[in-house]
């Protein structure tokens, strides 16, 4: 795929340019404060900077290209000519197109191409790492979706599914790393994604990368509840954490994470667990 052997997981670290993430309350709207937060994520170690500018979350309106590309564009040109490895999270091919131009180097589609019948052509043609989520629709719905009769199963037979259509559309194999997608369409008592996270064997069968986004998710808010009440976002990283070592020594190629740290010691040290 292009990227150096490091002899354990990779660490992605966030950066939403958005309004509305569930994670940190647009606190990285501004492109400024988002270029510094870039900065302080590659200082700390992140192997890759991950630049989002669309909104996710459970029941998030999407939002339209230019406005997508008026806040993602100057972050990833400014953190990709200041060395830093960049992925674009996006669904929109233009967007992908137009963040490749400025130093992007992977592409990060939650929609893993379906969402913009333009983006697969466009990863066939310019040969760059694609990570394909395991997705059934856009935010607003999504959770109506999260119906399995085993979910393990069923993401790793949709998954397979997916990756066969793309590599007929002309996409090599060896540029699509694999997401479970944690929280989309998963069930909201959390279920699906302890499963998918227990068997992450059943996917790392499919023999391609896998990368994992737990990061404060809403699934940890709920382990973490006192008293019924979740847990807050932002109050979730040592359970994310947790998570990044355990993912980590089950061989995950990469993890996607919000505050870099302790994620960083987290992959050495299951690093070091996994060679003992």
């Amino acid at each position: 795929m292009g990227f150096p052997e490091l002899g354990r997981c990779r660490v992605m670290g966030v950066v939403n340019v958005t309004p509305d993430s569930f994670s940190d309350g647009g606190q990285w709207f501004d492109a400024d404060a988002a270029i510094e937060h870039g900065l302080e994520l590659m200082a700390a170690g992140a192997d890759i900077i991950d630049v989002g500018g669309e909104s996710t979350r459970p029941g998030a309106v999407r939002v339209d290209v230019q406005e997508e590309l008026r806040r993602v564009l100057p972050v990833i040109g400014k953190l990709a000519t200041s060395g830093a490895v960049v992925s674009v999270d996006t669904m929109h091919a233009d967007v992908a197109r137009q963040a490749v131009d400025v130093g992007a180097v992977l592409v990060n589609d939650v929609s893993g191409g379906l969402a913009d019948p333009a983006m697969v052509p466009f990863i066939a043609a310019s040969g760059l790492p694609f990570v394909v989520m395991h997705w059934r629709g856009h935010s607003t719905d999504m959770q109506k979706r999260a119906t399995y009769d085993d979910v393990v199963v069923d993401v790793r037979r949709e998954l397979s599914g997916r990756v066969a259509a793309i590599v007929d559309a002309g996409v090599s194999v060896e540029q699509i790393v694999l997401d479970p997608g944690l929280g989309f369409a998963k069930s909201p008592d959390g279920d699906d994604n302890w499963a998918l996270l227990r068997h992450l064997d059943a996917l790392l069968e499919l023999d391609r990368p896998v990368l994992i986004g737990a990061s404060r998710k809403a699934f940890l808010g709920r382990l973490l509840a006192v008293g019924g009440v979740p847990r807050a976002p932002i109050d979730r990283d040592h359970a994310s954490s947790a998570v990044t070592a355990l993912a980590a020594v089950a061989g995950a190629w990469a993890v996607r994470v919000h505050d870099v740290v302790a994620d960083v010691d987290a992959v050495r040290v299951a690093a070091r667990w996994s060679t003992a």
